[in-house]
């Protein structure tokens, strides 16, 4: 592997203890890799600020002792706990502890605390082209997909070694050669009421990720005006369900104009036609318990933006939650700015729902019942909520979770997916 004399200066110690053992680590990933050389990177997106234990405090602690800095502009994915309102957090005190001093050595790395797993939709928007290296799958796969910016699925511990050099391995989907379609997943005859529809987008993605695994998949027949945060709902489920970091919507993503771009000039491995039983299918499965009573109502991941807030404000108000249900929309920060600035966070608040940033539902202890029904819109809180806190989930529209908290059971519209 070729290292510039920058790189080789890095690695020998020249920038301090931090930046050195960053520098080993990076290149052994990437003579893994078989990359042959790094490339410099514009931004980073770190994961790694999610307490999974103690290891990683320790981690993230060395660096700081060596004096680690970010040098490129680094935002910081979700934390374990919502540092604005301590308050949500029903997890130990040790935990509680843990997860603050973590997510507090990042942020003394120079990484902005943002503490999002929707970095595009805040402050970090990556050009078309740009090279960075990006951990949590949603943002990893946004990036690449709508974005056409360039980052493999970086991982704690080598996110942060990117950050701290401005360096990454030159391989997989850096490299254009690399982000060449794979497989073509072709609508059939889908009702033009479901192709604008929100719910249409998780489910499809959901199917279309446990498909299609590690590889690239290309979807023909999507609505040339697919807004960004169907987009960004279709590749969080792919990015769950499977291993999809890049995925091309013919006439939609920038990657994709025409077939012959999303392919560059070449053929599909597989063509798969997808129908309204495939997807019915697929529906059926992001669910594990019947329609009946549910416990809690949980959106927002990835992080609900703006745009969604503005389709759930009239629905809350005219069907405010059960006292009974739980209801959580996790977010971020400027969203939660602009909320209250709007006067709808009060709004949202007084309807009894609960407003969560920082963190999300999954990954901290938000959720007050330890059994039950979770029902939620979004694909990527279906697939995690059962194995992360043991909550059997439901799914469906975001009518039909409004509508279901009102009622403290589960309403359906019957007409959705005819």
């Amino acid at each position: 592997m070729h290292l510039t004399p920058h790189d080789q200066a890095m690695l020998h110690g020249d920038e301090g203890p931090a930046v050195q053992l960053a520098m080993r680590i990076l290149t052994t990933m990437a003579r893994v890799y078989g990359a042959q050389r790094l490339l410099h990177i514009t931004s980073a997106h770190i994961d790694g600020c999610l307490y999974h234990g103690y290891s990683g405090l320790e981690f993230a602690q060395r660096l700081v002792e060596g004096g680690a800095r970010a040098r490129v502009p680094t935002t910081l994915n979700v934390g374990a706990v919502d540092l604005m309102h301590p308050e949500h957090f029903r997890g130990s005190e040790e935990l509680g502890r843990h997860a603050r001093a973590l997510m507090a050595a990042y942020e003394a790395m120079g990484c902005q605390p943002i503490w999002t797993c929707a970095p595009y939709q805040t402050v970090q928007r990556p050009p078309f082209g740009a090279q960075i290296a990006w951990a949590e799958s949603n943002a990893i796969v946004f990036a690449n997909s709508v974005l056409g910016a360039r980052t493999n699925r970086y991982g704690d511990f080598i996110d942060i070694c990117a950050a701290l050099t401005g360096r990454a391995p030159a391989t997989g989907l850096h490299l254009s050669e690399n982000r060449r379609g794979q497989l073509l997943y072709r609508l059939q005859d889908l009702p033009q009421h479901l192709l604008r529809e929100d719910v249409l987008y998780p489910v499809l993605g959901y199917l279309v990720g446990a498909q299609s695994g590690s590889k690239i998949p290309v979807l023909d027949g999507l609505p040339a005006d697919t807004t960004e945060d169907q987009l960004k709902a279709l590749g969080a489920a792919a990015a769950s369900s499977g291993a999809v970091a890049l995925f091309h919507a013919i006439g939609v993503t920038p990657e994709a104009n025409t077939f012959r771009d999303a392919f560059h000039g070449a053929q599909p491995e597989q063509t798969i036609e997808l129908s309204i039983h495939d997807l019915r299918a697929a529906l059926a499965r992001l669910s594990t318990a019947p329609d009946g009573k549910i416990d809690v109502v949980a959106l927002g991941s990835p992080h609900f933006s703006l745009q969604e807030f503005e389709q759930l404000m009239p629905l809350i108000t005219q069907h405010p939650p059960h006292p009974n249900v739980q209801f959580i929309v996790c977010t971020n920060r400027l969203a939660l700015a602009a909320l209250q600035k709007r006067g709808w966070l009060q709004t949202l608040r007084d309807a009894g729902v609960q407003v969560v940033v920082d963190t999300c539902v999954v990954v901290a202890p938000i959720v007050r019942a330890r059994h039950g029904v979770l029902m939620t819109n979004s694909g990527k809180f279906a697939h995690y909520t059962p194995g992360n806190t043991g909550l059997q989930v439901i799914f469906g529209s975001l009518q039909e979770c409004v509508r279901s908290a009102e009622r403290g059971s589960v309403w359906r519209d019957e007409g959705l997916w005819r």
